[in-house]
């Protein structure tokens, strides 16, 4: 992974998205309009990727117009996503994509174990879609969020791996040679045949997703193998917070980590001293970095400028300690 410089401005994306998007009033619409149109994580042209990750494209007017009917009337989301509260952001995200498959007419299957045994499961085929010829395309779909750890000396380290969850469970690196090597082989299994109708021709990858950077740095980095306008945000320690710009914040539940944050209003705002106080809180009793949208008023609404993940004042030791991987 080598690193270069961007030309020209930083992008804002949630700027963007705010543009094309503000007038979705519904979080989970704009959820479902984020996965739809955010920039891929990965560069799909990239060679170290082998033609293996998938891209949806331009979003069409048809899929506007939807998406605005949608919010109007959001009745087949609801009916989808059930009354029962979600906490898995994987899984939320993966039945709205359903939801557009679904719409789009190509949708076979999502969501189909495959098992060697009855209590040998194999695997799960996230989508299988009308590939238009008479197969099945298998897309493994998935939507993370990475901290880019700094180098031992400053520098930021030149792998996949250096790519870590907020956790420390996992990195980029991983999940890409997880996904490489054992979910986009699941068509090729024996066991697959049982629960296949049709072969599956082409197997992808579609990944989207955040990309955060240490704070100062995020605006100036390029990585090859990464798609050049990532949504990208930074990361800062506790002890760093008076760092930050603004001076309004919220705390972001899980499930609003996909699109940038937008709302008539948001009681839960809270100003520099209270963010401190509330963090503080938190590191007092788990380890785990919080996402923090910052926020400002837009056109009689609240929405999000800039985001970032604060941590544990130990979180880079942490980071360091936890071992490198073999590259991708």
């Amino acid at each position: 992974m080598v690193a270069t410089a961007v030309t020209g401005p930083a992008d804002n994306y949630q700027a963007d998205f705010e543009r094309r998007w503000g007038h979705l009033r519904r979080a989970r619409v704009r959820a479902l309009a984020w996965l739809l149109d955010a920039p891929d994580l990965l560069d799909a042209h990239d060679p170290h990727w082998e033609g293996r990750i998938a891209s949806l494209g331009p979003v069409t007017f048809e899929t506007e117009r939807w998406l605005t009917e949608l919010d109007a009337d959001p009745a087949p989301l609801d009916a989808l996503l059930g009354a029962k509260m979600m906490t898995r952001l994987g899984l939320y995200a993966e039945k709205l994509m359903a939801l557009y498959f679904a719409h789009q007419g190509r949708l076979v299957a999502h969501g189909v174990q495959v098992r060697a045994a009855r209590n040998d499961t194999v695997g799960e085929f996230d989508f299988l879609l009308d590939d238009g010829a008479g197969g099945l395309e298998h897309i493994e779909f998935a939507t993370k969020f990475y901290l880019l750890q700094e180098g031992v000396h400053g520098q930021l380290a030149d792998s996949f791996d250096a790519f870590v969850g907020p956790n420390l469970a996992d990195s980029l690196g991983r999940k890409m040679r997880k996904v490489f090597d054992h979910q986009l082989e699941l068509g090729k299994h024996p066991a697959a045949r049982d629960v296949l109708p049709r072969p599956v021709t082409s197997a992808k990858a579609l990944v989207k997703g955040w990309l955060f950077y240490p704070a100062g740095t995020y605006h100036e980095l390029a990585l090859r193998g990464i798609a050049a306008r990532h949504c990208r945000g930074f990361w800062c320690a506790l002890s760093e917070l008076d760092r930050l710009e603004g001076d309004r914040f919220l705390v972001l539940p899980r499930l609003r980590w996909l699109a940038p944050f937008s709302a008539q209003s948001a009681t839960w705002m809270l100003d520099r001293s209270r963010l401190r106080a509330e963090l503080e809180d938190h590191f007092a009793q788990s380890n785990g970095p919080v996402l923090v949208s910052l926020v400002g008023e837009g056109e009689g609404r609240i929405v999000e400028f800039e985001r970032g993940f604060i941590v544990p004042d130990d979180w880079r030791t942490r980071a360091g300690e936890r071992g490198a991987a073999p590259t991708v």
